[in-house]
């Protein structure tokens, strides 16, 4: 999941909010820690269970990585000060985002991830006009590493 992360991190700059799907211990934050590699950082990267939001500021755009697990109410996202973190140009990763069903905008992408035979099957939906125009150098990205069948 690191390796995908880092292979797609180049292409989400373009992006504002990233969905990502899947059960617990999925790889959802492994993923992200990807992203974050592919970015440059090199701190630790924690899951934000309890705080909600770890944001990340990186150039050239910041990372706010969401966990709406322990989320009880969909307006609870008002007094996180989402809207602002959405409209400010970062980009948003946002774990179990049917918690914030209702006031979480439609992403540019959905990651679905399961696990599978011991390894993991990787769903990537492209789902704004915005990510789809950016189709093209998604699978740039992806071709640039060969071990794409073992994420």
């Amino acid at each position: 999941m690191v390796a995908l992360g880092r292979s797609v991190s180049p292409w989400l700059e373009k992006l504002r909010l990233v969905t990502l799907a899947g059960d617990l211990g999925a790889g959802k934050t492994t993923l992200v820690r990807g992203i974050l590699r592919g970015r440059g950082y090199q701190g630790a990267v924690k899951s934000p269970t309890f705080t909600l939001v770890e944001p990340y500021e990186l150039e050239p755009q910041s990372i706010y990585h969401f966990d709406l697990y322990r989320l009880n109410d969909p307006e609870e996202l008002e007094f996180l000060g989402v809207r602002e973190y959405l409209q400010g140009g970062g980009l948003c990763l946002v774990e179990w985002p049917e918690r914030g069903a209702g006031f979480l905008p439609e992403p540019d992408v959905n990651v679905t991830i399961k696990k599978l035979n011991g390894g993991r099957l990787v769903k990537i939906a492209l789902l704004s006009d915005r990510a789809k125009a950016l189709a093209d150098g998604l699978m740039h990205c992806l071709k640039l590493k060969q071990e794409v069948q073992s994420w």
